[in-house]
């Protein structure tokens, strides 16, 4: 540590002359000089070279001017030693020379370079790069599998030779599992040995003729003696009434196979106090019933009132009772069907077990005594809706995605289903067969729709397209298809039957003509989003408004006159996948959704 004096110079006399100001402060430009208290006489000179420190560990004091500086060292809490981190960058105190001189100290860095094995040049050990043929390492690798032993690949020249067990590579001469070979001898011991063929003369028994189709020796047949023989026939019996007795026991067929329908009734009694049932409209609470669909002006729903539960998975269809929609006919991908009360009690008055996948469609027959319904099981049912009862079944092993009664009263045993194999089939229910295919789509078939006083039909398909056919007459007379159409999973019909709407995928409804299936062109219903989602379409009974689901939980509400939003109620959580308006009422519509509820709006 060195000391700086300061000195002042008189030029006449050549006399050095200490002054106090050693370092020049006096010439800073201060704002304020700080008050100095002057305890010492002027003629002492204290110059403030060193630091301040801390006092505990160093304190260094200097004599007056002119004698020899030693610095003072005062230690009373006696901490002989300073303990600094590596990453320290600044001390605050003076530390003496041997403490600085002092060896690191702590554990030492097991990663460090001078720490390693000495042949380790990895984290974890020692790597290499080796280059060989797939055959060479497949034959080392099955060696070393099977006879415990592989070459070393290592050019290491420390390296052993052999990794694995040394004894068995000497025993087998180091050879690799392709180049050992069994000696004859074992080989002709473990190869199976024919009877002989046996004598021509000799036709039973023993010796006789067995010629090229005789026994190998050591099967279980090859007994000895007669005695032997018999032995092994009655441990053969023994073991096959053991088996006989261990069968594994059938799994119990699950609810909803075909010929284990089932039905529940959830009310307290079928029949009223008239000896009526659920089928009979209830003319005294809803007198509305009696009176001609669509004779009233209709407007759009705005609350719920009322929420059917009971579906443990989501809502795939719902479909109202034909002329009064006094019943209400849902289907859920928790394999069920339920029929719901709409107007008393609004409760489930039943539910049908009858398929063991998700239920993809139900439809009623024009007086609403039977339904069909078809499910991912690849199974179309025909079941009675006031019994329950499941009256007929069929299959033709492919998906039905939609199934229809013909219209006319006179064809009610007539059914169509458009399939996963892209055709659609006709069936008669009385005999159960097929009568007719119309096999042209080149995708799974999604929607049939009856137009033209249900002469044709028009049906739509994942191939994009549109095609009308007469009916019982499997040639299109109309093929719609454009380059920027979309997929048509849902279609419905206006009430005044000269228009269909068709839900397309690229979120609008369009409208065709029935009777030369033009697409109105001034009619396009747009502005909701369902990509993706088979949203069904629905009208109010007077045709004055257009509806539609869509994929956030919405129902939109269009005017069919000029095509405008005029409402959107936000109304599930999930997809609202089918709605329909009730016939009777001016406004009200039932929805559902694959967050398995059914309102009521």
């Amino acid at each position: 540590m060195s000391l700086v004096q300061g000195y002042s110079s008189d030029e006449d006399d050549g006399v050095r002359m200490p002054t106090n100001d050693a370092f020049g402060l006096a010439n800073l430009p201060v704002a304020k000089k700080p008050r100095v208290e002057d305890s010492q006489p002027s003629t002492s000179l204290v110059p403030t070279s060193a630091p301040d420190v801390l006092a505990e560990v160093s304190v260094l004091k200097f004599t007056r001017y002119g004698e020899a500086c030693k610095p003072i060292i005062q230690d009373p809490l006696h901490q002989s030693t300073l303990v600094t981190r590596p990453t320290d960058t600044q001390i605050h105190v003076n530390i003496p020379y041997q403490d600085m001189m002092l060896p690191v100290q702590g554990p030492e860095n097991p990663f460090g370079d001078r720490n390693r094995f000495l042949n380790q040049n990895a984290l974890a050990g020692h790597v290499e790069e080796q280059s060989m043929s797939e055959h060479a390492f497949r034959q080392q690798y099955l060696t070393h599998s099977i006879l415990g032993y592989s070459a070393n690949p290592s050019v290491d020249p420390n390296a052993p030779a052999i990794l694995g067990s040394v004894e068995k590579a000497q025993e087998n001469g180091f050879a690799t599992i392709g180049m050992t070979k069994a000696p004859k001898a074992k080989k002709n011991e473990l190869k199976r040995k024919r009877k002989p063929k046996g004598d021509l003369d000799v036709v039973d028994g023993e010796g006789a003729y067995e010629g090229p189709w005789a026994t190998w020796s050591g099967d279980r047949l090859d007994t000895a003696t007669p005695e032997a023989a018999g032995a092994a026939e009655e441990s053969e019996e023994e073991e096959e009434e053991e088996e006989e007795e261990v069968q594994p026991r059938k799994a119990k067929p699950k609810r909803g196979a075909p010929g284990l329908e089932s039905t529940v009734f959830h009310g307290k009694s079928m029949h009223d106090y008239q000896g009526r049932t659920y089928m009979h409209p209830p003319l005294s609470e809803a007198p509305q019933l009696q009176q001609e669909p669509g004779s009233q002006e209709c407007f759009i729903p705005k609350v719920c009132i009322h929420t059917w539960t009971g579906h443990t998975g989501g809502v795939s269809v719902v479909r109202s009772f034909p002329n009064t929609g006094h019943l209400l006919l849902s289907g859920s991908m928790d394999t069920k069907i339920k029929l719901w009360d709409v107007y008393t009690h609004g409760n489930c008055l039943r539910t049908f077990h009858g398929h063991m996948k998700a239920v993809k469609d139900v439809t009623f027959s024009n007086d609403g005594r039977k339904f069909l319904s078809c499910g991912y099981d690849r199974q179309m049912k025909l079941w009675d809706t006031e019994t329950g009862q499941c009256l007929k079944r069929f299959s033709n092993g492919k998906i039905p995605y939609v199934v229809r009664f013909h219209p006319d009263e006179d064809k009610q045993h007539i059914f169509l289903a458009g399939m996963s194999d892209k055709k659609i089939i006709q069936y008669d229910m009385n005999s159960g067969e097929i009568t007719q295919e119309y096999d042209q789509h080149l995708g799974p078939v999604n929607t049939i729709t009856f137009v033209d006083e249900n002469r044709r039909f028009v049906t739509t398909s994942d191939d994009k397209t549109i095609r009308a056919w007469d009916f019982d007459i499997p040639v299109v007379i109309k093929y719609i298809a454009e380059p920027h159409m979309h997929s048509m999973p849902a279609v419905t019909l206006h009430p005044s039957k000269k228009y269909f709407a068709a839900q397309s995928l690229d979120n609008q409804i369009l409208v065709y003509s029935t009777d030369n299936f033009r697409q109105a062109r001034n009619k396009r219903f747009a502005g909701h989003s369902v990509a993706g989602y088979a949203c069904q379409v629905g009208f109010s009974p007077d045709g004055k408004w257009i509806s539609s689901g869509d994929g956030e939980g919405n129902v939109v509400f269009w005017e069919w006159k000029t095509g405008r939003i005029k409402s959107r109620l936000r109304a599930h959580s999930k997809v609202v996948i089918a709605h329909e308006w009730l016939p009777h009422e001016t406004s009200k519509v039932v929805t559902g959704s694959w967050d398995g509820l059914i309102k009521l709006w």
